[in-house]
């Protein structure tokens, strides 16, 4: 039972970071010059789902590659 609870901390935490340096690296284009609006708040709306789902995805695979870097031991 502690195996889920540590499992469960370590998707919340990869997800949370994940989608954090997708938000800085998305910030770091600074779209905002290319994309003239006289209210911003659609675009950083766009910003913000975009680096969740990105996150999201990437942390998705990094933990679906640690799972199964850890059943690999199954094979021998």
């Amino acid at each position: 039972m502690q195996y889920v609870g540590i499992m469960s901390l370590l998707t919340i935490i990869s997800h949370f970071l994940f989608i954090a340096l997708a938000f800085v690296g998305i910030q770091s284009l600074r779209l905002d010059r290319y994309i003239v609006l006289k209210d911003q708040r659609p675009l950083k709306l766009v910003i913000v789902m975009l680096s969740v789902t990105i996150g999201y995805s990437c942390s998705s695979f990094f933990l679906s590659f640690m799972d199964s870097v850890v059943h690999l031991s199954y094979l021998v």
